[in-house]
């Protein structure tokens, strides 16, 4: 049998995988073809049964494909959502299925527990869009404004950072600190979504999210030209005016629930394509057009991936625990503000 690109022997779709596996796929059958699923179902098999031998729990982002999302993670959300739930089990090995900053997060999070991820080349452009020593030339250029900084960032970043926000609650934060003016990092469209909505000066960085600045507000009043009555929800981590052209604007955690509580006929999520087809499984009757921008650095993380990170305990994701400390600080001042759900 040929090897595949990961370098292992596909393992088998057998009978007792089939059966094992059948009511999941009932769930995701309308997000995931029938001819992937012979595919994906023995990687799903084997993961379930090795992270119960290895005391693991496998988080999964929203931006992760539906057969990880759905098929093997134990717990599924927000980055920083993922690191807090995954504090409080008892689990010993967290295994983070989505970017580099998120199993660092964990990692500061749950200092005694392992912390691995799956591909070491699931990165991301907004995190790497910004060093410490950024950070450092920017509180001499502006002295005295605190840092306000985007928990979609490396420990080092959080680490420089007076206080950490997330995209629900980035306005709440920047007012909390009583401050004339502050230095927000590193996304210039969330943080000019920010200051919009708020009187305090806000001095920007010009970081973006690879996937939310291709989208296009042209696009948009197309989609809506192709489909009537189609309600666009989009991330603030977009272009400003593909915020305009929006019905709804908010993180990835508040678009799901303006999904579930406004049940549209027709909804884009102007966001990573995989979420919408994660929303999708629980919203059968809602249709969704997915204009369908994907995360590369999200998509290095596979099935066959996450089983050999099982296998070979790898990539085992470390911080300095003197960084781990002062990053952990400038989170728990979040939590001490509000409630910090929703990147």
């Amino acid at each position: 049998m040929r090897t595949s690109a990961s370098g292992r022997t596909p393992l088998e779709y057998t009978p007792a995988v089939a059966a094992a596996t059948a009511d999941l796929y009932e769930r995701v059958r309308a997000v995931v073809p029938p001819l992937e699923w012979p595919v994906h179902a023995p990687y799903i098999d084997a993961i379930q049964r090795l992270k119960r031998t290895r005391g693991a729990v496998v988080l999964a982002h929203n931006y992760q494909t539906p057969e990880i999302f759905h098929g093997v993670a134990d717990l599924s959300g927000d980055s920083l959502a993922l690191a807090q739930q995954a504090a409080e089990t008892d689990a010993d090995v967290i295994v983070m299925c989505g970017v580099h900053f998120m199993a660092e997060t964990a990692k500061i999070l749950s200092p005694e527990k392992t912390v691995l991820i799956p591909d070491l080349e699931a990165g991301c452009s907004l995190a790497a869009s910004i060093t410490a020593a950024d950070v450092r030339l920017l509180r001499e250029r502006y002295p005295g404004a605190p840092v306000v900084t985007y928990v979609n960032t490396s420990a080092e970043i959080k680490a420089e950072s007076d206080i950490c926000c997330t995209s629900s609650n980035a306005v709440e934060i920047v007012e909390s600190l009583g401050a004339e003016r502050v230095i927000f990092l590193p996304d210039e469209f969330l943080g000019r979504y920010v200051a919009g909505r708020t009187a305090v000066e806000v001095i920007l960085w010009q970081g973006h999210c690879e996937v939310h600045e291709r989208f296009r507000a042209e696009d948009l009043r197309d989609f809506r030209t192709s489909y009537p009555g189609i309600q666009i929800f989009a991330h603030p981590e977009c272009p400003p005016d593909v915020l305009a052209e929006a019905d709804y604007v908010g993180s990835t955690s508040g678009l799901i629930r303006h999904v579930e509580m406004t049940r549209p006929e027709r909804v884009m999520l102007v966001t990573e394509c995989s979420m919408s087809d994660n929303v999708a499984v629980a919203h059968p009757e809602v249709e969704f057009i997915r204009p369908c921008e994907l995360c590369p650095h999200m998509k290095q993380i596979t099935l066959p991936k996450i089983l050999r990170s099982l296998e070979q305990m790898q990539h085992e994701v470390t911080v300095e625990p003197e960084v781990a400390e002062r990053a952990r600080l400038a989170v728990e001042r979040m939590l001490a503000v509000g409630r910090g759900a929703g990147g």
